[in-house]
């Protein structure tokens, strides 16, 4: 057989095995898999003693997103899937964010318009709705999931962006008609409201504020009521970025009553904690997001969730804001109070990373949960399997070729995102991607980038 590119002597990856095994591509595609493989190709990588693995897929992750007055998102889509290349990433998920004085169709116009010809990953949009009028609710909505935008999130939290229970049953019910998949941000705002004006009364403003008026019982009675409005409708939900075990528990005990729930967390609830937000001179404010980081024990939980199969999904929720300058975190208003803080840490470049090293390399899970957290089951979830998210023939050749013995320390200087730090700055990690393929090209070949810009493609679902 003809090849465009065989990969020889790697160690072949997927959610269900692992293997010694060549990877023969062609036309963008692999079209063989074999412990030999002979034939021609016009380019063959050895990539003995390397991991091949299916290129990560970020299912969650926001970019150019509009932030409010005067604060700017850090990364653009050449900035963002550069960083998230560099990570091992063949696809990300941003999100079309509808304001509340907009409609549908105009944003994910926007949206196509800011991304054409600016990606170095294929790129496939969630909707974010915030005013689910009669219109949306009843024309726009309908008309986008058939167009192929087959996933939406809502958010409980953000006066701007939450939606009231009545809200959220009726763009449920619409989900549910039209086949899309749902994810919730699940924090109650008002209980929100409430602890933020009784610390600013207090005269406790600082960035360790952001933690302390976002407590547990705030994701956990959000956590409970999102799957108590999903039952009545009968909805299957993804609930997006959990940080301790009472909410995972809230998950736990909706799967024993039945309901078919996909559950999210991510780097920040494994490797932070709410201490981080005490940083001196507003450091603190570099790690502000939301849900905030726990503590140490609410770290194990999410651990735990990870390895007994509680968590299907382990995405970055990348949202990048700059430290200084008065476009992000240091704004004149966030700089003196938290609550004007953007809410948001970059990690798309980090993800994977962090979950090999503190993950596999300390024995907590194996490779094949590795690949089915970080690709295998975000493509299963948001309609793009088997296309993406595994090796297997007729698979989009989109390939990560990683070191399992490389050490790293993290900088931000070493990394390709567009903020100026990273929260995990000075973790070492041990387990690297140095080579990216994506649809057969290589893009990245030993940590040094040779795809084009415009080379990513748009993914309808």
């Amino acid at each position: 057989m003809q090849f465009d590119l065989l990969l020889k002597s790697g160690t072949v990856v997927t959610e269900t095995e692992s293997r010694q095994a060549d990877v023969g591509i062609k036309d963008g595609k692999i079209v063989a898999i074999d412990s030999t493989l002979d034939g021609e190709a016009t380019e063959v990588i050895d990539v003995s003693g390397r991991l091949v693995l299916p290129g990560g897929i970020d299912s969650h992750v926001h970019i150019s997103q509009p932030s409010g007055d005067g604060i700017a998102m850090a990364d653009d889509f050449e900035s963002g899937t550069r960083s998230a290349l560099f990570g091992g990433n063949t696809t990300i998920m941003p999100f079309c964010l509808q304001e509340r004085d907009g409609d549908l169709r105009s944003a994910i116009n926007w949206y196509h318009g800011l991304a054409e010809n600016q990606l170095y990953t294929d790129v496939a949009f969630h909707l974010i709705v915030a005013n689910p009028s009669p219109g949306v609710l009843g024309q726009e909505l309908p008309a986008a999931i058939k167009d192929g935008y087959t996933s939406i999130k809502v958010f409980m939290t953000y006066e701007n962006l939450r939606l009231n229970d009545a809200e959220l049953l009726a763009t449920f019910d619409v989900a549910r008609e039209h086949g899309a998949t749902m994810m919730i941000h699940c924090e109650n705002e008002d209980a929100i409201r409430f602890l933020v004006e009784r610390h600013e009364a207090n005269g406790d403003i600082r960035p360790r504020a952001h933690a302390s008026t976002r407590p547990i019982p705030v994701e956990r009675e959000a956590t409970h009521r999102a799957l108590s409005l999903a039952e009545i409708v009968d909805l299957p939900i993804v609930i997006v970025h959990v940080s301790n075990a009472a909410a995972t528990e809230e998950i736990r005990r909706a799967r024993a009553r039945g309901m078919k729930v996909t559950a999210e967390t991510c780097p920040q609830y494994l490797v932070l904690t709410e201490d981080d937000l005490d940083g001196m001179d507003w450091e603190g404010a570099k790690f502000v997001c939301s849900p905030p980081p726990r503590n140490t024990e609410e770290q194990a939980a999410c651990w735990e969730g990870l390895t007994d199969g509680t968590f299907d999904l382990f995405s970055s929720d990348h949202c990048p804001f700059r430290y200084e300058g008065t476009d992000g975190k240091m704004n004149p208003k966030g700089a003196k109070n938290f609550r004007y803080i953007p809410n948001g840490i970059p990690g798309v470049e980090t993800r994977l990373p962090i979950l090999f090293s503190e993950g596999v390399g300390k024995g907590r899970i194996n490779l094949q949960q590795f690949v089915a957290l970080t690709a295998t089951n975000h493509a299963k979830t948001y309609g793009l399997f088997p296309r993406k998210g595994t090796i297997a023939v007729g698979s989009d050749a989109d390939i990560a070729i990683w070191d399992p013995d490389l050490t790293r320390t993290v900088t931000h200087d070493g990394l390709h995102d567009g903020a100026d730090y990273s929260p995990y700055e000075g973790m070492t990690l041990t387990g690297w991607p140095t080579t990216v393929v994506l649809r057969g090209k290589v893009m990245v070949r030993d940590d040094v980038l040779e795809g084009e810009l415009g080379d990513g493609q748009y993914l309808s679902r």
